[in-house]
């Protein structure tokens, strides 16, 4: 396998990161990028990770835990990365994380209008709930 690394996100790769998500069309008008990440750098810091190849940000995932469930946000990788195992691993490295912390199910939110990745989730273990998430905005995003 090709050298991938994964290390804590920084606030210096800001803007490598949101150019990862613009290309991997992860950013929509509903959410602020850079409040994201402020927002993420206020609460469990230490779950927000980033994937280097030959020195380059190629991927990120962002973990949530809220004592129960674990929740992964902003998994990317790179368009021309894809397909290497990369994202895998990055999902092994949450799960792994998730698991140290206690806990037992990890939950992703696949957008209706990203609906392909989810052979992606399938592929790599995660499968169908048959439930289906109701969201609320208390405040928007500027």
């Amino acid at each position: 396998m090709e050298e991938f690394s994964i290390r804590k996100f920084e606030i210096i790769d800001e803007n490598d990161v949101i150019a990862l998500w613009k290309l991997c069309n992860l950013v929509v008008p509903q959410n602020n990028p850079k409040k994201d990440i402020e927002e993420k750098m206020n609460f469990q810091p230490e779950l927000f990770f980033v994937g280097e190849f030959q020195n380059n940000i190629i991927a990120s995932i962002m973990i949530g835990y809220d004592g129960h469930r674990g929740w992964l946000y902003y998994l990317a990788v790179h368009p021309d990365f894809q397909r290497r195992g990369f994202g895998t691993q990055l999902i092994d490295f949450a799960r792994d994380c998730l698991s140290t912390l206690g806990c037992q199910k990890i939950n992703v939110q696949i957008r209706t209008s990203n609906a392909s990745v989810a052979s992606f989730y399938k592929r790599v273990g995660f499968f169908e709930d048959h439930v289906f998430g109701l969201g609320k905005r208390i405040k928007k995003d500027s």
